[in-house]
């Protein structure tokens, strides 16, 4: 006699069925309205999102892909990649391009390494010696090397009103935003193009003290335009002068303050400390729930800043794959090799470094 397989029998069968993986040009509406349907279900980033893909490349051309894995006609997992072209640092493929998060999102194990398989074949197909899952569910298999000890995540939840959320910051950083908060300064908060002139004339000069060149003015620009109302720039204004401003992405009730920094007067005017401040107060007004500092590099001064204002930093994980013989792409500006450029940069005139930064930040991603 025939005996039916209990329930359990089937959910170990579903889940030792190997997966079949469509590629798709992120233009595919086929392909898009499955991924979408798919990340919509789970805890995915903003780095997953079509927005963000959009504006990558929209912004600098690097093309974009949806793997989709698939159990029969069910989608299983996804995997938004980017690849990145570069005559300084090679190319790589990554999930996602400029991002510090995204990666694979699957059922289980199984699927994750049926996706990162068929990211692996495809950056052999074109031709990239590296390919990087910046977060997400990591694979386990041969070739994959983790990296958990290099950055970590700040996360913390927002509190119920804006004197509480001042009470819950440290008191040595309390104190550097109560001295800001007494030198008058304005908050603006927009998207428009005043606001977009402000931050990256604020960043570029943020970014070019601190010797690495400023992302291409066009990438900030598709951001804005592809997120929406998920997306703003908040900007401190020292007599109509913007010190310091920040361009922040909102999703599943988080606010990430993703490119942010401050001119030569910021830090007498305590303007950052400002700026976080009253971030956070917007975001919670805007319905958030949640403060993602972003990531930063273990024992930075970026980590230590974060540290001050009450943020634990998580270890974050990532996976490389490098082709035989070849070592993974080198990004980091931390990197020995490249800190005689960092000190060369931190001196160009910042008209300068506007012109030629993009050209190379351009193939960072």
């Amino acid at each position: 006699m025939n005996m039916p397989l209990d329930q359990s029998a089937l959910e170990v069968l579903r889940v030792d069925e190997p997966a079949s993986v469509q590629i798709a040009d992120s233009h595919d509406q086929a392909a898009r309205a499955c991924y979408q349907s798919y990340i919509g279900l789970d805890n995915a980033t903003a780095f997953h999102s079509l927005a963000w893909i959009d504006a990558i490349t929209n912004a600098t051309g690097h093309k974009s892909w949806l793997l989709l894995a698939r159990r029969g006609s069910d989608v299983c997992g996804v995997l938004p990649c980017h690849m990145i072209s570069s005559m300084l640092f090679g190319k790589a493929l990554v999930s996602t391009g400029f991002a510090v998060g995204g990666g694979i999102m699957a059922n289980d194990d199984v699927i994750v390494n049926d996706l990162a398989e068929a990211f692996w074949n495809l950056a052999n197909t074109l031709n990239c010696p590296t390919a990087e899952l910046r977060g997400g569910m990591l694979p386990k298999g041969a070739g994959w090397h983790h990296k958990t000890d290099s950055h970590l995540g700040f996360v913390t939840l927002l509190a119920e009103d804006d004197e509480t959320q001042l009470k819950v910051i440290p008191r040595k950083q309390r104190a550097e935003v109560r001295k800001g908060l007494k030198n008058n300064l304005t908050i603006r908060i927009g998207s428009d193009v005043q606001d977009l002139k402000w931050h990256y004339q604020v960043y570029s000069e943020s970014v070019r003290n601190l010797g690495t060149p400023v992302f291409p003015k066009p990438l900030f620009r598709e951001v804005l335009k592809t997120f929406g109302d998920a997306a703003d720039i908040l900007t401190v204004l020292d007599n109509e002068k913007p010190v310091a401003s920040v361009l922040s992405l909102y999703h599943n009730g988080h606010v990430m303050p993703y490119w942010g920094g401050g001119t030569f007067d910021a830090r007498q005017l305590r303007a950052n400390d400002i700026m976080y401040y009253a971030l956070m107060n917007h975001a919670r007004e805007r319905g958030c729930h949640a403060f993602d500092f972003g990531r930063s590099k273990v024992d930075t001064g970026a980590a230590h800043f974060k540290k001050n204002w009450g943020f634990e930093g998580r270890p974050l994980a990532y996976a490389v794959r490098a082709a035989d013989g070849t070592p993974p792409r080198d990004i980091n500006p931390l990197s020995p090799k490249y800190q005689a450029r960092i000190k060369l940069w931190q001196k160009l005139p910042l008209p300068i470094a506007n012109i030629l930064g993009p050209v190379i930040a351009r193939g960072l991603g």
